[in-house]
């Protein structure tokens, strides 16, 4: 079976903005998005879809899936909840609340939101409930870079610190292929 997630386009808001779960803005028209999006997909030869696209509900998202076909949105495709950093400048942080936090990345919770932990237990959740052992056909999802980076690294066995740090455009795709039981990546930030 393949799994292609795909990350929003870009967002319409200040960079440097704190904005994992708050709803805000794309920058263009969805519909530009889907026709340019669709035009990669072909040319990638990505399987097309069958059903629906899966999507996280913030609007970023959904309104992408929603110019592409018909939609399943899915609360635990959503970004990682920042709590009280929400909609706040990153350099305008407390230097020791971010430093507590990239210390133990996997388990803290300095912001009052999710941890890294909690969030990746969410987002395994989606993708056991439908990467599961009878599904054949193509999975595709748009969704943000911490659900995409996470569940990679959960698939392909890899650190989650690590993937953390992987590169990962508006816009991207994400291909990867379930051959028996292991998990391939075809495509990254395609």
């Amino acid at each position: 079976m393949d799994l292609v997630l795909i990350r929003h386009p870009a967002v319409g808001i200040d960079t440097g903005i704190c904005y994992g779960r708050t709803d805000v803005p794309l920058l263009g028209d969805a519909a530009d998005s889907a026709r340019v999006l669709e035009e990669r997909l072909q040319l990638l030869k990505v399987p097309a879809v069958e059903g629906v696209w899966h999507t996280s509900p913030l609007s970023r998202c959904r309104l992408l899936a929603k110019a592409l076909g018909p939609v399943q949105a899915d609360s635990r495709l959503q970004e990682l909840d920042f709590g009280t950093w929400e909609g706040r400048r990153w350099d305008g942080l407390d230097r020791a609340m971010l430093d507590a936090w990239a210390e133990n990345l996997e388990h803290a919770r300095e912001h009052g939101g999710e941890s890294v932990a909690q969030f990746a237990e969410r987002v395994i959740g989606w993708a056991d409930s439908v990467c599961t052992a009878n599904t054949t056909g193509p999975i595709h999802a748009v969704t943000h870079a911490g659900v995409i980076r996470v569940l990679t690294a959960h698939l392909l066995g890899v650190p989650r610190a690590n993937a953390i740090q992987w590169s990962l455009d508006f816009g991207a795709i994400v291909w990867l292929k379930r051959v028996r039981d292991e998990w391939l990546l075809v495509r990254w930030n395609a």
